[in-house]
């Protein structure tokens, strides 16, 4: 029996050798193939490796224009938890080229904006519609709606603010 053991012992340590070695070529063929993708990164851009951008009616493309907001900020007061509340900012074309409102996109769901979808003509008016939803809001409250157009910058803020009172059957 004590005959078997040294000749285990030495065959167990072989095997060990043999997977740290083994172990050693792995990791070099990792760092060459990690050495080969950074290569490849600095590679020029073709058809088969472009990654898509995002989608272009995000940021307008052509002439810009100036636009001017009668007021960027409006104030709903004090409303009663689930009342609907709306407000209209209206905006004028202040350059000499025609505006276009590519997109209107609101904080959080529950302020619902819809807005003049055609050019608005240098010097001619237009409307975005911003509509709150107080269900399951109380205290302050304030969001924003940023409207992306042909201008610079290309996007500008707008902010709706107001008091959200429980009502008094609420505990």
């Amino acid at each position: 029996m004590k005959s078997l053991r040294l000749p285990i012992s030495f065959l167990a340590i072989a095997l060990m050798g043999l997977f740290v070695v083994s172990c050693q070529s792995d990791s070099n063929t990792a760092q060459e193939e990690a050495k080969a993708d950074i290569e490849q990164a600095d590679a020029v851009a073709t058809s088969d490796n472009v990654v898509p951008t995002p989608a272009a009616s995000e940021v307008p493309t052509g002439p810009t224009t100036t636009i001017e907001f009668a007021e960027s900020r409006h104030d709903y007061g004090v409303i009663e938890q689930g009342e609907k509340v709306a407000h209209v900012f209206t905006f004028s074309n202040t350059g000499s080229e025609p505006l276009v409102l590519s997109n209107v996109k609101p904080s959080c769901g529950c302020t619902t904006p819809s807005w003049t979808k055609e050019p608005i003509a240098p010097g001619e008016t237009g409307e975005i519609h911003v509509e709150f939803d107080s269900k399951g809001k109380s205290g302050k409250q304030t969001k924003t709606v940023t409207v992306t157009a042909n201008t610079e910058p290309a996007k500008t803020v707008l902010t709706i603010t107001g008091e959200i009172q429980k009502p008094d059957d609420a505990i």
